[in-house]
């Protein structure tokens, strides 16, 4: 009965260590970001002066005051509501006081499994791994 309490507990803490972590920023945001981003946000001089290839994207958004809304970061760790990024995919950006087109740009919204994976990783901490 003890031995399986403590096998209970062992799985809980592995269960819960492993949804801490979240979504991986390269292998699950990264070729998300390569493919429906970076290729209008290349040199971080176009619109929005954002940087997306993989060299550049870590740097280009996480605790990066956003241009098109001054008063947010495009990335707060820990702050998915409070992320510019995350009203951009959402198509919310007006209502969260900044401006321009839902992204990505002149094409289909990103899935919800997709965007999920965006608030996950930034709820986790946006970590740079």
């Amino acid at each position: 009965m003890i031995t399986a309490v403590l096998i209970s507990i062992m799985l809980l803490g592995l269960s819960s260590t492993s949804q801490a972590a979240g979504p991986s920023f390269s292998k699950d945001l990264m070729p998300i970001l390569r493919t429906q981003c970076a290729i209008c946000h290349l040199t971080g001089q176009e619109q929005g002066n954002l940087a997306l290839p993989p060299a550049k994207a870590y740097a280009s958004l996480v605790n990066v005051k956003s241009t098109e809304a001054p008063a947010l970061t495009r990335v707060t760790p820990g702050q998915p509501d409070k992320s510019y990024l995350i009203a951009k995919l959402e198509g919310t950006q007006i209502k969260a006081g900044g401006k321009g087109a839902r992204m990505p740009f002149a094409g289909a919204p990103l899935p919800a499994d997709k965007i999920k994976l965006f608030r996950d990783w930034i709820a986790a901490g946006a970590a740079k791994n």
